[in-house]
């Protein structure tokens, strides 16, 4: 049985009603690594995390808009832009599950920056405020392209190699620092932290900045859904 990867969902407006939607190259990353995907609604009401990760044998946290800095105690930036608050509760509520049931966890933008902040880290809020820091896109398209530095000897460096990495980027909020016992094993040409991943042995907690679903022809950022894909399958009924 092929492993199901559990993809967090965004609400929405479409066409005036609300709806939970993933953009669709994050179901076709999952499928071209070998898993089945399945949408996790953001419904954090009504059903304990552990119920859906039974659902799930690895997790996907997938982009979106912004996390309410109150959760790491900063006063909100004018460009921040939340996101819907059932979606936060749901995806702090099953990273914390997750990572209790040794779930393999793969964080993507947003993702990321969640599992920094549930370990206790802080995000920058508008990376355009940071001097030193290039243009990473800011949500726009066509993505922004630039190299990452991938830390050697790191769960990354053995999934894509150590080698400088060519990653796409759109984002206006980055990882600031990266929580407890999470290691920073990328950065960008300005210094920004751009993957960080829990070292403990046998864990994958991985978060990367940039956007691989949108480069699965490459297959260096397929091998990031592979990897999800391995993972899940060792823990599988």
């Amino acid at each position: 049985m092929r492993p199901r990867i559990a993809m967090t969902a965004s609400y929405g407006t479409v066409d005036g009603r609300l709806r939970v939607h993933v953009p669709a190259a994050y179901v076709e990353a999952v499928a071209a690594a070998g898993g089945v995907p399945i949408v996790l609604p953001a419904h954090a009401e009504g059903a304990a995390p552990e119920e859906w990760l039974q659902a799930a044998d690895g997790i996907l946290l997938t982009g979106g808009d912004d996390l309410d800095p109150a959760l790491w105690g900063e006063a909100r930036h004018a460009k921040t832009v939340l996101i819907d608050p059932r979606r936060q509760r749901a995806d702090l509520a099953l990273l914390a599950a997750a990572e209790a049931h040794g779930t393999p966890v793969l964080g993507i933008c947003l993702g990321c920056q969640e599992m920094a902040v549930h370990r206790g880290g802080r995000l920058i809020q508008h990376v355009p405020d940071e001097p030193a820091m290039i243009d990473h896109g800011g949500g726009g398209r066509p993505r922004a392209m630039h190299t990452v530095a991938v830390e050697p000897d790191s769960l990354l460096a053995l999934l894509v190699g150590d080698e400088p990495l060519e990653v796409n980027s759109t984002h206006h909020q980055a990882v600031r620092e990266a929580g407890r016992a999470m290691r920073i094993v990328a950065r960008g040409p300005d210094g920004g932290i751009e993957a960080i991943e829990d070292p403990t042995p046998g864990r994958f907690f991985l978060g990367v900045q940039w956007h691989p679903e949108d480069l699965c022809d490459r297959p260096r950022h397929l091998a990031l859904f592979q990897a999800l894909v391995r993972r899940a399958t060792k823990v599988s009924p």
